[in-house]
């Protein structure tokens, strides 16, 4: 006998009624049990215990251990929840990207950053994109620890410099300046440095990168580079906590321009070493490769660009990104 408006020769239901079943059973095993996703899904227990009894009985296995006190999912049940969030969100960007032809982004959106990064600039940005999108949901994870896109499960991850994995595709969003920069109060103390090499001799702020700290500081000037191997008492793995040091007075900061331009404008914050010039930072936009682009990906990372103003010729929608090497 041949399929019939969705329904599988072989199948007890339609393929309709499956992604039924998979977004039940998702529901169940993301709020931890039957109870939990009943209340999630203003059902009763005992309609969702029937279900899934129903499921397991048209699949012939049995997906979870459960009793009034747990809720344990067996092998076969972790095997099909990996399957169902899978196909679940495929169906999702499938159904966002037929949606958003008319220029709105929908569904969830996914995003790390560099804390300091987007907690100033990324955080309002994000917003604004949401409040034009209403059928868009955005959820923001700042971190200065090296965010992944498949390991830590991001749509899109802004960060400095291109990504190591060359599977990735990366879209330059910004360019600025580094400044080495102290409050007022440390220079009055301790003075200012005329020098890189004169850093050695202050209390200098540095960030852990994972298990590094970066206290190899570059410079240039007039076509010569230096370097200033740079110590202190005081690191973080958060850029945030590095710029409220430098504004407490406590030590000399290696800083983004984006970051410190309104503390460097309210005097709160002074530029150091004005006469060497310190590496840019580039910032990239990362995903994982993929046609068609999910809309909501594609339209954000356009609407970043377009208000750091970084926006060129060519746009995300028309895939032309540089392959990180």
């Amino acid at each position: 006998m041949d399929a019939v408006a969705g329904r599988h020769p072989s199948a007890g239901g339609t393929i309709l009624d499956s992604v039924s079943e998979f977004a039940l059973f998702r529901t169940i095993v993301e709020t931890g049990g039957i109870s939990a996703a009943a209340l999630a899904l203003q059902s009763s227990p005992a309609a969702v215990s029937r279900r899934l009894s129903a499921l397991e009985a048209k699949l012939g296995v049995r997906l979870a251990e459960r009793s009034s006190r747990r809720f344990r999912l067996t092998d076969e049940g972790l095997l099909l929840y990996e399957r169902c969030k899978t196909i679940l969100e495929q169906i999702r960007d499938a159904e966002a990207e037929v949606a958003s032809r008319g220029g709105a982004a929908r569904g969830l959106l996914r995003v790390g950053a560099p804390a300091d990064f987007g907690r100033r600039q990324l955080a309002p940005l994000l917003a604004a994109f949401a409040a034009q999108h209403p059928g868009l949901d955005a959820h923001l994870v700042l971190s200065d620890v090296g965010l992944e896109n498949e390991a830590d499960g991001f749509d899109l991850v802004f960060r400095f410099g291109l990504p190591s994995d060359p599977t990735m595709i990366a879209r330059k969003v910004a360019t600025t300046s580094q400044i080495v920069c102290a409050a007022p109060s440390y220079i009055a103390r301790k003075g200012a440095p005329t020098s890189p090499g004169e850093l050695s001799e202050h209390n200098c702020l540095r960030l852990a990168r994972r298990h590094r700290l970066v206290d190899l500081w570059r410079f240039s000037r007039e076509g010569t580079d230096y370097e200033a191997h740079v110590s202190g008492s005081l690191s973080s793995g958060d850029g945030s906590v590095l710029h409220e040091w430098a504004l407490s007075g406590e030590g000399i900061s290696w800083e983004a321009h984006w970051d410190i331009a309104h503390d460097l404008a309210a005097g709160r914050l002074v530029e150091l070493l004005p006469g060497y010039r310190c590496a840019t930072i580039e910032l990239y936009a990362v995903f994982a490769p993929g046609k068609p682009v999910p809309p909501r990906i594609r339209l954000f990372v356009d609407h970043v660009v377009h208000a750091m103003g970084g926006a060129r010729k060519e746009t995300t929608d028309e895939l032309t990104f540089k392959i990180a090497t």
